[in-house]
């Protein structure tokens, strides 16, 4: 890992906010286009309780710890710098942008890339959080494979719950749905959970049962506890977003009821000039080989607007040169000679009419 010491770093092309999959992923494209980078990383990754990296095709089953400490070594590779730090505040300076953080440095660059990630905002139900990213999980694609033909839980607590139930059902055929404190199923809904053999359970959900350090069951208000292995929850997601604010950047309410995000295009771009966003911070749903191939995806796009502007400030200067007074350049050195020949001429010619004048 390339890490720097300086206090403050001479203006950068990119400085990149978070170093999870987007961020380095992001980072180590730009650093491998020969452009300056700075990744800032609080080293608060999302997925750190969780056991291994999964879908990650070349990375299956590797551990988050170790998936960060491998792209750091990548990206220092070719050239680009980790800084472990926590962004304070981002400010526009002309058209650049000044990042602060906790440690009191100062960094300048051309453009922003934010990778922060999200925060996980479990339901009220005690026991969850620590057992998150083991046996208390949301996702199938992240986690099914490991929990396949055991008995799961779905819990009711958003909008996803039955999405999650169906989905589960791919992995064991023991599912069981949780009402918890959330509405009763449609008749739709409830044909469907019928087919699928995946039984409905009322009552609020008010703790869980472990044994060995190991999920067991859900306990209800009633006292009744239904044994299960896994317990699927659909947490609330909440962007990390908020150092955008000052840029004219705020988090909005996904369409789809899960949380909020920052808005962007299919490239990254928000609505500020320079600004870019990449990985679980505008895709509430990403899993770690989305939110890589986001990074590298934005990175890319930066790179061809960094080159458009650089290119636009080459042939600016090329203008300007061309119609500057040359006093070294070919043209001048030219009408130098020109100049000493025809003195040289002006001078043979006075001479021989002298000659002239005395034979």
């Amino acid at each position: 890992m390339n890490e720097t010491n300086e206090r403050d770093l001479a203006e950068l092309d990119v400085v990149v906010v978070g170093g999870g999959a987007a961020g380095l992923s992001a980072a180590l494209t730009l650093a491998r286009a020969r452009r300056t980078v700075l990744v800032i990383d609080s080293g608060e990754p999302r997925n750190a309780p969780a056991a291994g990296v999964h879908g990650l095709l070349g990375r299956e089953g590797m551990s988050p710890g170790e998936l960060v400490r491998t792209g750091r070594e990548e990206v220092g590779r070719y050239g680009g710098m980790i800084v472990p730090d926590t962004v304070t505040g981002i400010r526009r300076d002309g058209g650049r942008f000044v990042v602060g953080t906790a440690g009191g440095r100062s960094h300048r660059a051309r453009h922003l890339l934010v990778a922060s990630g999200l925060v996980d905002e479990l339901p009220g139900v005690p026991g969850l959080r620590e057992r998150w990213g083991r046996d208390v999980l949301h996702c199938p694609y992240c986690h099914g494979w490991e929990v396949r033909d055991e008995p799961i839980g779905v819990l009711a607590s958003g909008p996803a719950a039955m999405h999650q139930a169906l989905l589960f059902r791919q992995w064991t055929p023991d599912v069981t749905l949780f009402l918890h404190t959330a509405d009763d199923p449609a008749e739709e809904q409830w044909e469907q959970l019928a087919a699928r053999g995946i039984a409905v359970v009322d009552g609020e959900v008010t703790g869980l049962a472990v044994e060995d350090d190991r999920l067991c069951g859900v306990r209800l208000a009633s006292g009744r506890q239904v044994p299960v292995r896994a317990l699927a929850v659909g947490p609330r997601f909440t962007a990390r977003g908020d150092l955008l604010a000052g840029l004219g950047v705020t988090t909005a309410e996904h369409p789809m009821g899960v949380g909020r995000y920052v808005e962007s295009d299919a490239r990254g771009a928000t609505g500020a000039e320079g600004v870019w966003v990449a990985g679980n911070v505008t895709d509430l749903t990403a899993s770690v080989a989305v939110a890589a191939a986001s990074g590298a995806q934005a990175a890319m796009a930066i790179n061809a607007e960094l080159v458009a502007a650089d290119t636009a400030a080459a042939v600016a200067a090329r203008r300007s040169a061309a119609r500057a007074p040359e006093a070294f350049g070919t043209a001048a050195e030219a009408a130098a000679s020109e100049r000493v020949l025809g003195k040289r001429r002006h001078g043979l010619s006075l001479l021989d009419e002298d000659r002239g004048s005395a034979g």
